[in-house]
């Protein structure tokens, strides 16, 4: 008896078995799941910003886009930070330069130049124009860290390309074009910004909640300093401004920032970057129809491109197991 016990201890059970295989599964299924997750967290922040090209656009009536881009960065870093406290979550981080650099290219220059790209550009526009992006960061992120386009993702890039281009339409020249080049200057120090990100996190692993808010807070101190420089305006302190500023504060700066981090830690950089371009999409129906800013026949074909690149490169990251 004591023989057969042995003998039966030294093999694998049925219910061992299953329990074995469902480990192995495991890992599969929570990196298809945080996919999902990333997916659903680049739809929200779509959203969120997408709608905050009208707010960033009509709170300049009341504001200097300087002093509104500090107030802004300020007060969300001091949410998150005061997240962290509540959750008590360790506020320690490594990598004490990458997040500095991460900070004055995601929060400081992105946040300031499209403030002032706003001054004298449509919402429309100047989002598109910014939604570059991706154009800049693909190359970059094959030449850091080896991500190559492939399959379906070429052509999703290939429609995408079309409905900016389309967007765009360069053969008319239309709107300034301190604006527009302020506007791609965005575009690019956010591409930076994402490589940054993806360096930290390469190297230094940490949660994305303390990488955002530091970042933010580094990014929200150079703006303030920014702004004892460039002298502005008088603040009106209307209704409208404080809401715009809770809203900023709050949801597109905070909890938009940390989603898009989040989606980062999940998808490469590139699948990230086109998946982002649904914020613009968002932004010209929103200044359609808040802000009367109407987009034309090439307007609408290419919102219809972007979406179906947008479909095709969502499906492809949730298809893959690994």
């Amino acid at each position: 008896m004591k023989t057969e016990r042995a003998h039966t201890a030294g093999k694998p059970t049925a219910l061992s078995a299953v329990r074995d295989e469902a480990v192995r599964a495991e890992p599969g299924a929570d990196t298809r799941r945080n996919k999902r997750l990333a997916l659903l967290a680049l739809a929200g922040m779509a959203i969120v910003w997408g709608y905050n090209w009208v707010v960033l656009k009509k709170v300049m009536a009341f504001v200097g886009p300087f002093d509104f881009s500090a107030l802004r960065n300020l007060l969300g870093a001091l949410f998150l930070v005061g997240l962290l406290l509540v959750r008590k979550t360790s506020l320690r981080i490594r990598a004490w330069p990458r997040v500095v650099l991460l900070g004055m290219l995601q929060t400081a220059a992105f946040s300031g130049l499209i403030q002032v790209a706003l001054l004298q550009g449509g919402v429309g526009k100047t989002s598109i124009l910014v939604y570059t992006m991706p154009f800049w960061v693909i190359p970059m992120a094959w030449f850091a860290f080896g991500e190559r386009i492939q399959g379906l993702q070429w052509g999703a890039l290939g429609l995408a390309a079309v409905g900016l281009i389309l967007i765009l339409e360069p053969w008319h020249a239309q709107g300034s074009v301190l604006s527009e080049a302020l506007a791609i200057g965005a575009g690019l120090c956010w591409a930076l910004a994402m490589i940054v990100t993806k360096w930290i996190r390469r190297d230094f692993p940490m949660d994305a909640l303390p990488l955002t808010a530091w970042q933010m807070v580094f990014g929200a101190l150079a703006l303030c300093l920014l702004t004892l420089w460039i002298p502005e305006r008088p603040v009106e302190l209307a209704p409208y401004f404080f809401g715009a500023l809770i809203y900023n504060a709050v949801l597109a700066t905070a909890i938009a920032w940390f989603l898009w981090i989040f989606a980062l830690q999940h998808l490469s950089a590139g699948v990230a970057g086109m998946s982002a371009l649904g914020v613009p999409v968002v932004s010209v129906m929103s200044g359609w129809l808040q802000l009367g800013e109407r987009p034309s026949h090439a307007d609408l074909l290419g919102m219809i491109l972007i979406a179906v690149a947008l479909l095709a490169l969502s499906l492809q990251a949730v298809g893959k197991k690994t």
